[in-house]
């Protein structure tokens, strides 16, 4: 069923003006357009606000005073989606160009899922290694079959490179954690969302990932190896979003890319170090909650959504 209501796109950018100004071009010519189009800026002194400002009668921007990454950034976004009575959201990262119908694609099969993912393809048409949304383990016959019959697939997670997501799941389950900064905050979002709600890939919801090089998660990260490894922990020991049986397929599943990311460096060293403050940092204290995050940021401190007990029926 198509999702109806008022639909948020959430744009997150960093320094990437030229990038950003194609994305917002392909945003603005969807064959469903949003009904508003969210734009985190994450102080960026490129001349990103210079054209924000030109677009004022398209956006709503949000500015912040320092850059609080994208889990910051998509943070704010959702929350400022909320506010203005989004009952959908759209997250894409300001690398993002959607091809003109993946907006209209995705709410073709949105409800009753909570979440749809595109498919993200990079820029020779190649399907993107880094952005390819989690199957989802353990899915029933009848589930695969009515997603199939959607032309869709079951997922378990997905990343904020175009996803919608029901503002309703949003609200009972929360927004992405902030102080994540970068790197595993989609995944935690993700599957919070999707912990015992339906998830769906939409192939024929296509965009395209302008990212510089075409990789996976494996590729070496240098110091933001910390990112990974402290997220990770904070994933793994705090967050509702992961039942205890996923929370071991998936470690191991982290523990052999982190060995794959080792093998392959040129520079191990600096990963060592990276594992080691990474480990420390995660295990010492979780994350700071959003409203301490976000405020010192610029961001209005009233929280946007609550965070509860995950449900345990799908809907």
């Amino acid at each position: 069923m198509t999702a109806t209501g008022r639909i948020a796109a959430v744009v997150v950018t960093y320094n990437r003006r030229e990038l950003l100004r194609e994305a917002l071009d392909a945003v603005m010519a969807q064959t469903r357009r949003p009904d508003l189009v969210v734009v985190v800026d994450n102080a960026s002194d490129d001349g990103t606000g210079e054209l924000l400002a030109e677009r004022a009668g398209e956006v709503d921007l949000v500015a912040l005073t320092h850059n609080t990454g994208g889990a910051g950034g998509f943070a704010a976004g959702i929350a400022r989606a909320l506010q203005r009575g989004a009952d959908w959201v759209w997250l894409l990262d300001d690398d993002t160009v959607p091809t003109p119908t993946a907006l209209a694609e995705l709410a073709a099969v949105a409800d009753p899922a909570a979440l749809v993912a595109s498919a993200v393809r990079w820029t020779d048409g190649r399907p993107h290694p880094m952005n390819t949304p989690r199957p989802k383990p353990g899915a029933s016959a009848a589930e695969r079959a009515a997603a199939r019959a959607l032309g869709c697939v079951p997922i378990r997670s997905a990343s904020f490179v175009s996803v919608l997501v029901d503002a309703r799941a949003i609200r009972e389950s929360g927004l992405p954690i902030a102080d994540y900064f970068l790197w595993n905050d989609d995944f935690e979002f993700t599957t919070r969302i999707l912990r015992g709600r339906r998830g769906l890939l939409c192939p024929a919801s296509v965009v395209i990932h302008k990212t510089r090089t075409f990789g996976s998660t494996d590729a070496d990260p240098g110091e933001r190896f910390f990112y990974e490894v402290r997220n990770k922990v904070w994933l793994f020991t705090r967050s509702p979003g992961l039942a205890p049986a996923e929370r071991v397929l998936y470690a191991g599943s982290t523990v052999r890319r982190w060995a794959k990311t080792f093998i392959r460096s040129q520079d191990r060293a600096t990963l060592r170090k990276g594992l080691a403050a990474g480990l420390v940092a995660g295990l010492r204290s979780g994350p700071r909650p959003n409203r301490q995050v976000l405020s010192r940021a610029g961001f209005p401190a009233r929280p946007a959504a609550r965070r509860t007990a995950p449900p345990t029926a799908g809907r």
